[in-house]
C-alpha cells in the first residue's frame, strides 16, 4: 500500500510492546506514512536506566515512572500545539499506559506489537548496537499486561514484514478515535 494517511490534528499514537517487537521501526514508518513527528521513547531514558538495562538488570517501577512522565509530557506538548505524534514506548503495564492516556487527555491510541517469545528472541539476537540484552526478554514478558481488549488499542502481529505491520496498524487506527 504505502500511501500517506492523516490521522487528523492532535492525536498521539504509542507503538508499544516488549523489546525486540519492532517499536522503533514500526513507529518511524508509521509516523512517515502519517506525516507526523516520531519520538523514540528509549531516547528519553536517563543514563542510569540505560546502564541498568545494558547490565541485564530489569527496570523497576521507580525507574520507569519518571521516564513515562517525561514521555507523557512530550505527548502533551505536541497535542497542546494541535500536532499529532507517534511515540515508541514499551508501556508494558496498564498503569504505565494510563499515565500516557492521562497525558494525552483522551487523544492517545496504542498499537500493540505482539509476537511469540521465540520470534522476539530471534529479533533481539539479530540486533546490533542496542543496549537491551536478550536476557531481559523474559522479565519483559513477565511484566507485560496485555492491552488487548482495552479501549483505543490496536493489536498487530509482528510475524509479517514491516509494510504489512504498518498497514495493519493504520487499518486498526482508522477504526478507533
Amino acid at each position: 500500500m504505502n500511501e500517506q494517511r492523516n490521522v487528523g490534528p492532535g492525536r498521539a499514537i504509542v507503538v508499544m510492546g516488549v523489546s525486540g517487537c519492532g517499536k522503533s521501526s514500526v513507529g518511524a514508518s508509521l509516523a512517515l506514512r502519517l506525516g507526523t513527528p516520531f519520538l523514540e521513547g528509549d531516547s528519553l531514558h536517563p543514563p542510569a536506566n540505560v546502564e541498568k538495562m545494558a547490565k541485564g538488570i530489569p527496570l523497576t517501577d521507580d525507574d520507569r515512572f519518571p521516564w513515562l512522565e517525561l514521555i507523557g509530557a512530550r505527548l502533551a506538548e505536541a497535542l497542546a500545539r494541535g500536532q499529532s505524534i507517534v511515540v515508541s514506548c514499551s508501556a508494558l503495564r496498564k498503569s504505565y499506559r494510563d499515565i500516557l492516556r492521562r497525558a494525552g487527555n483522551g487523544q492517545t491510541a496504542f498499537v500493540f506489537l505482539e509476537g511469540t517469545p521465540e520470534l522476539l528472541a530471534q529479533r533481539m539476537g539479530a540486533r546490533e548496537g542496542h543496549f537491551m540484552p536478550t536476557s531481559l526478554l523474559t522479565s519483559q514478558l513477565q511484566t507485560l499486561e496485555s492491552p488487548s481488549g482495552e479501549a483505543g488499542v490496536v493489536t498487530v502481529s509482528i510475524d509479517q514484514d514491516l509494510e504489512a505491520i504498518v498497514d495493519d496498524a493504520l487499518s486498526g487506527l482508522s477504526k478507533i478515535r
